[in-house]
Parts: C-alpha cells; structure tokens; sequence
C-alpha cells in the first residue's frame, strides 16, 4: 500500500496532492485561529500571565520614578484593571488579579481562588490549571511581593502614603507585606467551549 491509499486500499495518488492542500489548508487555518478560539492550556495562561505581568510593572516602575508612591497606587486601582480588560478582550478569556488580602474589594477572590491562594501560602506551589468538565479553564499565577511593591503594600509605609489608603481604601487589607510574600495572583478563566 503506497503513502496514498485509503485504510481499504483504494489508491488515492490522483488526488493526494489535493488532500495533502486541504490538510495544510485546514491545519493552517487552525493554527491561524485567536487563542480565544483555541483550547486554553497551561502555556496560553502563562503567556497571558506574563503579559501583564510585564505590562504592569512598567507601568508601575514609570510611575513611581515620575511622580512617586502616593500617586503610583493609582496604577493599581485605574491602569491594572484597563490592563486586565483589554488581555480579556483579546485573548477571549477572563483575565483579572486577586488576592487574600484585597485593597479594592473587586479583586476579592472566588472561593475556588481563596483555595489556591491559601495553598500558595501554605506550600511550594505557585501556579494552579484546571480544565472543568464542561471545557472552561481556569488558571491562577501567585505574584510574590518585590521591592517594587513595598511602597504601598509593605510593613514601613510613608505617612503620606498611609494616609492616602486610610482615604481611598478605608477596610484595605493589603499592607503589611515582605519581599517573598504571596501578594496575589493573576488570574486567567477561560469560557466553555460550545
């Protein structure tokens, strides 16, 4: 049986070039596909993740180096959130931050999300996927405390800083952080697939 033969032997030669165009053609279009359109996996969640992740922190780092700490918390609380739209906008999945101990109480976690967070705390592990029977996805990424966060979710905030969160954010649960500890985490929920 030659490369082009049907399972019951029927040669296909005469229409192989075809089939093998129609295959490419097919498998292309696949691969050309949104990752909205595509199954979410581990890697598409991490590279969401790590988007804005990037995107976060230069934003952060812009900010603190032009108008300082006070003003920098805005980029939590007004860019993050544009941040997180427009990846869901584009990737077709939920994309969003959370954490046990919210400054702004929008970002209060799921109680499948205060699960993984707690084990994050209590463990090693520092990344969560899970694909739940009916083909949606969900995903969650810890983001440890760096120095860059210790201006305004830290142990030794500035006064003018305190004041601004006792001002803005009168129940934040957010300070009180080292370098190392669980801040959070990135959280990206993929829909069912019809």
């Amino acid at each position: 049986m030659s490369f082009f033969q049907l399972k019951s032997g029927v040669p296909i030669r005469g229409r192989g070039v075809a089939a093998v165009r129609r295959f490419a053609l097919i498998a292309g279009a696949i691969l050309a596909m949104p990752a909205s359109a595509q199954a979410p996996s581990v890697a598409s969640s991490r590279a969401i993740a790590d988007e804005f992740a990037a995107k976060l922190g230069e934003e952060l780092q812009k900010s603190l180096a032009f108008i300082g700490p006070e003003l920098t918390i805005n980029v939590c609380a007004d860019i993050a959130p544009q941040l997180a739209s427009d990846l869901s906008r584009r990737y077709g999945a939920r994309v969003s931050r959370t954490s046990l101990r919210f400054r702004n109480p929008a970002n209060a976690p799921e109680p499948w999300q205060a699960a993984v967070l707690e084990s994050f705390d209590a463990g090693s592990e520092r990344e969560f996927f899970e694909t739940l029977p009916d083909g949606s996805a969900r995903y969650l990424r810890a983001i440890p405390t760096t120095g860059l966060c210790l201006a305004c979710h830290g142990t030794n905030l500035a006064a003018p800083m305190r004041e601004k969160i006792a001002t803005e954010y009168p129940h934040d649960r957010a300070t009180g952080y080292s370098t190392g500890d669980i801040r959070g985490a990135f959280s990206i929920v993929w829909p069912a697939k019809p």
